[in-house]
């Protein structure tokens, strides 16, 4: 995520009229800028399923119970949630 985000960073501008243009520049113009896109935006993806389902196998295993870890836990999921929901 934080290589492909800097990749993308170096031919990304973010004013709002050039915005869509620069994103289209990175899918045609640059080498293999397309699959750069795909790949940061399939890994963030995939980090949240990862996310989930560590959630998932701690309620499976009862590791609620634990509620210093669990607490915790919680606030980096609501954390990482809210940081993704900002877009950073």
């Amino acid at each position: 995520q934080i290589l492909t985000g800097l990749f993308l960073a170096m031919h990304y501008t973010s004013d709002t009229t050039t915005a869509f243009s620069s994103v289209t520049h990175i899918c045609r113009d640059v080498n293999y800028g397309w699959i750069i896109r795909y790949m940061h935006a399939n890994g963030a993806s995939m980090f949240f399923i990862c996310l989930y389902m560590h959630v998932g196998r701690g309620l499976y295993y009862g590791s609620y119970t634990f509620l210093e870890t669990w607490n915790i836990g919680v606030i980096l999921l609501l954390t990482v949630m809210a940081t993704a929901f900002m877009g950073y």
